[in-house]
């Protein structure tokens, strides 16, 4: 029999018992397994829900998308920014802006760094005056975000102490400015230099005597050629005078007056020195009147250019040059700074180098630069480890004007980039990986197409607009950045395009021949070469590798390229490769290299090159003697022991000699 009520239910007699706590009431006593009983209360919105709401409801629509319109205000934007940002600074779903974009022609993803074209074209769309901020201005930004000011006020008249002048020689090529360099320092830069042209930009710091006084000047020696455009102008930019070089017997090139704008934008003194009086034909009084068409009157014309007659091979007017730098800057220039301050200043040229890592020559602007320092220069930073002038001399410490070469940064830097001491490491790193991620994004938004340099004269023939891609790999960052520049000015009208994907300072790695696999782009290498096994990984996957060791000939060979009109030409045909084990000095004779053939064959009288850590050392050798153990020999095969003379004596083991020849090859 269903009994009587239990706890909570109602009564009844043999009934089950009845349910604990049955169905409730809104806001009365809890329901089945202890939850509110009735129905819930719906609760009330915010006002910043509803005001969503209303906006909303009040936003047009693209497409079918409703989006919140502008009325003209300006949004900042970094370069490569992608649509999420534009959403975040204007309130908006990034999801609808991909929309937007989509009826407008463009397809990208929410996170995908987008160009600045894309950037304005949708906030023109949307109402939005959209500003690209520029990356000096954001990098001006990031050190701000640091209480960081680049280029701060020096202090007081107290404070400021007289530095030496910083001189740029400039002219056209071959008109004897390292030659003049080489006088001044009493060295032989010039037979360095591949093909007799200067390559990289140099810093050095000479001593005079000017009245009694023992002062000082640093020279920064800029190339000559044009394609070395980008170079000098950063060294006009940096310099406090420019002694500009004309060879009496040729007179005022094109990249003379190239020079010489250069230095009249950066609105700094010009002493002319008009050099090889001492040749045949020499012409002095002519240079002068071409130079007055340009501005440049001398003393004795009434003018106030002082020019000075010097012949670098003869040593005549060194000194008449050196007092003219002094002169015209102490008259034109108050030359001071503050040397108790943190120091700034300029990367100059930047290399990597096998036993002390990323090498960059800096020049001091302002402040002291000290062993110990924490500095960031570019992407790049570190604690300076060590310093070194000109002669290879260790230094404690670098007073403003003072050109250095500093160790102990974690990667190359590229020339031109400003540097600067930090408080801590952990700021320089700070600092550094921003700039490097910024640098990234705005990489990503450069769109990009694929095609190969012998592919592209078909891609032209068959009437399609293509985009070669190249990276590019040299032995220091003042070539690659001149190399780079010199290329993408290369005019071919629109049916071609030129994009550099890739540079970089050192050996030709795996890394960047996977990266032209990826992008079917081709690598130049400057003066560089695989390391490792990244040379068999191009020659398996056919990636098309070329060398140079003189600019303008990398550059004839992309424009011949770019424009479809590659004839046939010569190749260079590797023959064999030697490692040094050990080297032998012979009078009379010179450096003799104990080799193993690794590939090939080395043939005597073949042309050589020497290469270390795939870096070319020497270029344009010779196998001039070739033996196994005593006996004279025209040829030795792979495996086999011998030893070789090419005629230069800095050789070291673990060296490479590479053997080759040129042969004509017409194109397909």
């Amino acid at each position: 029999p269903r009994g009587g009520g239990g706890p909570g239910g109602g009564g009844g007699g043999g009934g089950a018992p009845a349910r604990p706590g049955g169905r409730g009431r809104a806001g009365g006593t809890a329901g089945a397994f202890g939850r509110p009983g009735g129905k819930p209360s719906r609760g009330r919105k915010s006002k910043k829900q509803r005001r969503q709401e209303f906006d909303n409801m009040q936003a047009p629509t693209i497409g079918g998308v409703q989006v919140p319109r502008g009325n003209g205000q300006a949004i900042r934007l970094s370069r490569g920014a992608s649509l999420s940002d534009f959403a975040d600074k204007i309130g908006a779903n990034p999801a609808s802006l991909v929309q937007v974009l989509f009826h407008l022609g463009e397809m990208v993803t929410a996170t995908q760094s987008v160009n600045d074209e894309t950037l304005q074209l949708l906030g023109a769309e949307l109402n939005y005056n959209v500003q690209v901020v520029s990356p000096e201005e954001e990098d001006r930004e990031l050190l701000e975000s640091f209480d960081i000011e680049f280029g701060e006020d020096e202090g007081g008249e107290e404070d400021l102490q007289a530095r030496p002048p910083v001189v740029t020689v400039m002219g056209h090529v071959d008109h004897g400015k390292t030659k003049l360099l080489d006088a001044i320092r009493h060295t032989n830069q010039v037979a360095r230099e591949a093909g007799g042209i200067t390559q990289h930009i140099g810093a050095y710091q000479v001593q005079t005597e000017v009245d009694g006084d023992e002062r000082k000047i640093t020279f920064i020696d800029t190339p000559g050629h044009e394609a070395f455009t980008a170079m000098r102008a950063r060294g006009a930019e940096t310099t406090d005078l420019v002694v500009l070089v004309v060879a009496a017997d040729d007179g005022v090139k094109p990249q003379t007056t190239e020079a010489l704008n250069h230095a009249q934008a950066a609105n700094v003194p010009i002493v002319v020195a008009v050099n090889k009086v001492d040749k045949e034909g020499a012409d002095p009084a002519r240079v002068r009147a071409q130079l007055t068409e340009y501005g440049l009157v001398a003393e004795e014309f009434g003018g106030d250019t002082q020019f000075v007659d010097v012949s670098a091979t003869k040593g005549i007017g060194i000194d008449q040059l050196l007092e003219a730098v002094i002169l015209t800057a102490d008259a034109a220039l108050d030359l001071r700074a503050n040397p108790e301050q943190d120091a700034q200043g300029t990367v100059i040229e930047a290399q990597l180098d096998k036993g002390r890592g990323p090498v960059a020559t800096v020049l001091v602007q302002r402040g002291t630069l000290h062993v110990g320092d924490s500095i960031v220069g570019g992407d790049a930073y570190g604690r300076v480890r060590a310093m070194l002038d000109e002669n290879g001399d260790q230094l404690s410490e670098a007073l403003p004007s003072r050109p250095v070469q500093v160790l102990g940064l974690t990667a190359v830097p590229d020339a031109g980039d400003n540097f600067l001491v930090v408080s801590d490491d952990r700021m320089a790193r700070q600092i550094a990986e921003r700039r490097e991620a910024r640098e990234r994004t705005a990489q990503f938004a450069q769109r990009r197409r694929r095609v190969t340099l012998e592919d592209l004269e078909s891609a032209l023939k068959a009437g399609q607009r293509e985009e070669l891609l190249l990276i590019i790999k040299g032995d220091v960052s003042g070539s690659v950045e001149a190399l780079e520049d010199a290329l993408l000015k290369i005019d071919v009208g629109e049916e071609v395009t030129l994009r550099v994907i890739g540079r970089g300072v050192g050996a030709i790695t795996q890394d960047d021949v996977n990266l032209a696999i990826a992008s079917d782009a081709v690598i130049i290498g400057f003066n560089v070469r695989p390391a490792g096994r990244a040379g068999e990984l191009a020659q398996r996957e056919g990636v098309d590798i070329r060398y140079y060791s003189i600019i303008y000939q990398a550059i004839e060979e992309v424009e011949a390229a770019l424009k479809g009109m590659l004839k046939p030409e010569f190749e260079e045909v590797q023959l064999g490769t030697a490692e040094v084990r050990e080297v032998f000095r012979v009078p009379r004779v010179g450096s003799i290299a104990g080799c193993i053939v690794r590939s090939g064959t080395i043939n005597r009288n073949s042309k050589a090159r020497l290469v270390r850590d795939g870096v070319v050392i020497s270029d344009n050798l010779t196998v001039e003697s070739l033996r196994r153990f005593k006996d004279d020999v025209t040829e030795v095969r792979e495996g086999f022991e011998c030893g070789i003379g090419v005629g230069y004596n800095d050789i070291k083991v673990e060296d490479v000699i590479e053997t080759f020849e040129m042969r004509e090859k017409p194109r397909a």
